[in-house]
C-alpha cells in the first residue's frame, strides 16, 4: 500500500470516527463547540504556515476575489459543521451519515446546473434511485430527513465553490477559517462574559476536547490533500464511503440509534445508487483509456 492510499485511509478513518469526538462533547453547545473548531483550527493552520516559511507567499494570494470566494466557502464550512455536532450529540448519527452517502450524487447533479457539466444516460439512474430513497424516507417518517439533507446541499455547494476557488488546500482552509475566526471568537467571548462559556468551566477532558478540535479538523484534511496528489481519482471516490460507512455503524453498534426496516429500505435504494454510480464511472473512466498497442 503506498504513502497515497495510507493519508486517504487515515483521513477518512479520522473522519468516520468523529461521531465518538463530538459525542465527548456533547454537554457543550454545539455552537460553542464549532466556535471552538474554528477558532483552533485557524490558529493552527497559521503555525503550520509560519513554520514552513510560507506566510508571503499566502499573502500574495489574496485578492478581493479570493477573499469572497472564501467568505463564501467558510460560511458554508461553518454551517455544515454546526448542524453535523449538533446531529450527532442530538442522537442523529445515522441520518448524518445519510447526508454524506448523498452529497456525491447531489455534487454531480449540481456540476450539471451550475457548471454545464453533462450527464451521461446512465448517471440519471443512480439520481434517481437516491431521489426515491429519500422520498421513500420522507414519505415513511412523516417528515424530510432535513439533517441529512442540509449537509448533503452545504458540504455539496460548499465543494461547487472549491472547484471554482484558486488557491490550494492549506492556503484554502486557512483563510476560510480566518475569514470567520472574528465572529466565532466574538461569540466566545459573549458566551463567556455572559457566564454560559463552557471552555475552562467544565472537567479538563472538556477542554482538551475543545482545543483538540483544531487538530482533528486539520489533520485530516491535509492527509487528503497529500493522498489526491498520489493515487488515481477512482480510488478516492471509492474510499470517501469509507467515512459515512463508519459513522452509520458506530450510530447503530454503540449508540444503538434505531434502524427500522423501513428505513433499511430507503438507506438501501441509496447504497445501490451509490454502488451503481461508482460502477459506471468506473467503466466509463476505463473506456476513457488510451489502449497501448504493443507490436
Amino acid at each position: 500500500m503506498n504513502k497515497g492510499m495510507l493519508y486517504a485511509l487515515g483521513a477518512y478513518i479520522m473522519w468516520g470516527l468523529f461521531p465518538i469526538y463530538w459525542k465527548w462533547l456533547q454537554d457543550v453547545p454545539a455552537l460553542q463547540v464549532i466556535g471552538h473548531r474554528i477558532l483552533w483550527s485557524f490558529l493552527l493552520l497559521v503555525v503550520v504556515i509560519l513554520a514552513t516559511r510560507q506566510w508571503t507567499k499566502f499573502r500574495s494570494t489574496l485578492t478581493w476575489r479570493v477573499v469572497g470566494i472564501y467568505l463564501t466557502a467558510g460560511v458554508l464550512l461553518s454551517v455544515n459543521w454546526l448542524i453535523y455536532v449538533w446531529g450527532v450529540n442530538a442522537g442523529h448519527i445515522v441520518e448524518t451519515s445519510l447526508g454524506y452517502f448523498i452529497n456525491p450524487l447531489l455534487s454531480v447533479l449540481l456540476g450539471m446546473i451550475f457548471l454545464g457539466e453533462r450527464l451521461r444516460p446512465a448517471q440519471w439512474v443512480p439520481l434517481g434511485l437516491a431521489t426515491a430513497g429519500v422520498v421513500y424516507l420522507t414519505w415513511t417518517y412523516g417528515s424530510l430527513p432535513w439533517i441529512a439533507l442540509s449537509l448533503a446541499f452545504s458540504f455539496g455547494v460548499y465543494g461547487l465553490v472549491k472547484k471554482m476557488a484558486p488557491l490550494g488546500s492549506l492556503y484554502g482552509l486557512t483563510l476560510e477559517t480566518g475569514l470567520v475566526f472574528l465572529p466565532a471568537l466574538a461569540y466566545l467571548l459573549f458566551v463567556e462574559s455572559s457566564g454560559q462559556g463552557a471552555f475552562g468551566h467544565t472537567d479538563v477532558l472538556s477542554n482538551v476536547l475543545l482545543i483538540g478540535a483544531g487538530v482533528v479538523t486539520t489533520i485530516p484534511l491535509l492527509m487528503f490533500a497529500s493522498a489526491a496528489r498520489r493515487i488515481p481519482l477512482t480510488m478516492v471516490g471509492v474510499m470517501q464511503y469509507i467515512a459515512p460507512t463508519l459513522q452509520f455503524l458506530i450510530g447503530v453498534l454503540i449508540y444503538k440509534e434505531p434502524f427500522s426496516t423501513t428505513r433499511l429500505i430507503g438507506f438501501s435504494l441509496v447504497w445501490i445508487a451509490l454502488v451503481f454510480f461508482w460502477a459506471e464511472g468506473y467503466i466509463a473512466y476505463r473506456a476513457r483509456k488510451p489502449v497501448v498497442e504493443i507490436a
